[in-house]
């Protein structure tokens, strides 16, 4: 049996293999609820042979979405209509799902990718959103209110909130969303946060928040599921975010009992060049998390074939793999990467007729012949 394939134990949640679904935005909600689109995009990729499916990163308070068409649990409706989503994805197949709860901070009320780029005015649905300070991301994004102790205290609440709700809709696993230079990484960069209190200056001040949160919802979620945050590994410029902070902010959450993180790195700031279209470019970031900690890790970026995949996990790189792209790419990624490292996968039997020992035209349709 490849690594790739082979069963893991984050926390409570046994899995069947090392492959998550990483959260992917759609921008189809309204008003933060569930539409079709969720659906039938959740639906298919629960058959896709991964391990684990993450939902797109979903606002605990109306203010922190990225955009106004973002998901959302912050309501009963919201809740109602996840729960019920999860309910029919799992009367035709047990794929666990896990949710990214997260709070976008300055980076809020903008447009999605396809309406252009920058703030939404408060007249097309926008708001006002908030960050660590009054500082926005760039010129053409909303100017952001600074939280104050009464605002921390509130979202802090929300997520506590957000996270109950995920359990009650029957989610396996929460993901914390702790980078991509959204709320929790603001306040942890020292490019993004200049408050002069508790919340500010130290690397003991900066990741407060973040720890505030990763404890409050470990209070609250069931040792039983898994409990993980994504943070950033490099902010990639001077002055900014370092893999060395990766490691001591690892370590503290592995010490407030989270049970695994995902490494991944920009989006604090603008104009800073990230070598995105390098295979496995975020790779080292998980690999020097994982060795100087411990903690179950995730890697994610540019991580394309199944052979790739299982360098990274057999070298002990990460001991898991997130794919967004490639997925969108190819629903089945994971049966096909079953069948390219000669594992087997479990298909739907729906489907089980297009698997490769059952249909003689499996090889030529991935040689692309």
């Amino acid at each position: 049996m490849s690594l790739l394939f082979s069963p893991i134990q984050l926390g409570g949640l046994r899995l069947r293999n090392r492959i998550a679904v990483s959260p992917m935005c759609q921008y189809s909600a309204v008003d933060g609820a569930a539409q079709p689109w969720h659906w039938q995009h959740l639906g298919s990729l629960a058959l896709s042979g991964a391990g684990v499916v993450i939902t797109e990163a979903t606002s605990v308070a109306s203010e922190g979405r990225i955009s106004p068409p973002d998901l959302g649990l912050w309501s009963d409706e919201h809740q109602a209509l996840l729960t019920s989503l999860i309910e029919d994805v799992h009367s035709y197949c047990d794929t666990p799902f896990g949710v990214q709860l997260a709070h976008a901070g300055r980076k809020a009320s903008t447009a999605r990718p396809w309406d252009g780029v920058g703030a939404v005015a408060p007249a097309n649905g926008g708001w006002t959103p908030v960050g660590p300070t009054d500082e926005p991301f760039d010129e053409t994004y909303p100017l952001p209110a600074a939280l104050d102790l009464e605002g921390i205290t509130r979202i802090r609440a929300a997520f506590v909130k957000a996270a109950e709700r995920a359990d009650a809709c029957g989610f396996d696993l929460v993901e914390l969303h702790g980078a991509h230079g959204y709320l929790l990484h603001e306040f942890y960069s020292p490019l993004s946060n200049h408050r002069a209190d508790d919340y500010g200056g130290s690397f003991e001040n900066r990741v407060r928040f973040a720890l505030e949160i990763a404890r409050d919802v470990r209070a609250v979620w069931p040792r039983s599921k898994a409990l993980g945050m994504r943070i950033t590994g490099s902010d990639w410029t001077e002055g900014g975010w370092t893999p060395e902070d990766a490691v001591r902010l690892a370590a503290l959450l592995k010490a407030e009992g989270l049970d695994y993180v995902c490494v991944t790195s920009g989006g604090v700031a603008p104009k800073i060049r990230i070598p995105g279209s390098e295979p496995g470019y975020q790779v080292p970031f998980a690999a020097k998390v994982k060795a100087e900690t411990g903690i179950p890790t995730m890697s994610v970026g540019m991580i394309v074939t199944a052979h790739q995949a299982e360098e990274i996990l057999a070298s002990g790189k990460a001991d898991m793999v997130a794919l967004a792209r490639a997925m969108l790419d190819d629903p089945r990624w994971a049966l096909h990467a079953a069948a390219a490292l000669g594992d087997e996968a479990a298909y739907p039997p729906q489907y089980e007729r297009a698997a490769a020992k059952y249909w003689p035209g499996y090889s030529r349709a991935r040689s692309g012949d």
